[in-house]
């Protein structure tokens, strides 16, 4: 097994756009109505959107390939670019998506993984993620990774109000 991370720019805005766009909808478009998930997805990973996120310096997006097929990316935040205010000595992975195809090769763990290195790098001594409470897959693999629950807060799939768990991990 050949797993390779890659940090993005700008010059892979297209694909990181195209792997956003495909892992989440065939993570989240069976349980979510067409016109949501239409809404989201241009909010979310329009180009404009996109550019912002690879620009900001407290934000980190990396590729991941797998025997050199890209398979999945991770998107951390520290500091001003945590989605919720977690404090300086947190990092939050945003995202942690892999395709469908390379699934069940411990490639979720892999980036679990480094996004802990990452923290450490940033010396973070706290990681934390939302995780939609109907995800139920996902939450049983990061209590596995010992995260636990310590509150909720709302996610807007288009009009409809969500509720993600938040799940920390200490390091």
């Amino acid at each position: 097994m050949n797993v390779k991370m890659v940090r993005c720019s700008l010059k892979d805005l297209e694909m990181l756009q195209e792997i956003s766009i495909e892992t989440f909808k065939d993570t989240f478009q069976a349980q979510n109505s067409p016109e949501n998930m239409k809404a989201y997805l241009e909010k979310a990973f329009n180009t404009k959107q996109l550019e912002r996120e690879l620009s900001n310096p407290h934000s980190e997006i990396y590729f991941i390939y797998f025997n050199e097929d890209l398979a999945g990316y991770l998107k951390v935040n520290i500091n001003e670019a945590q989605s919720e205010k977690m404090g300086e000595d947190s990092l939050e992975i945003e995202r942690i998506y892999i395709k469908t195809s390379f699934q069940k090769h411990g490639l979720g763990k892999y980036l679990l993984n480094q996004a802990i290195e990452i923290a450490m790098k940033h010396h973070k001594n706290t990681i934390w993620l939302g995780v939609w409470e109907k995800n139920d897959n996902a939450i049983a693999f990061y209590r596995r990774m010992g995260f636990i629950q310590t509150g909720a807060h709302s996610f807007y799939m288009g009009d409809e109000e969500q509720t993600d768990f938040i799940l920390v991990k200490k390091l």
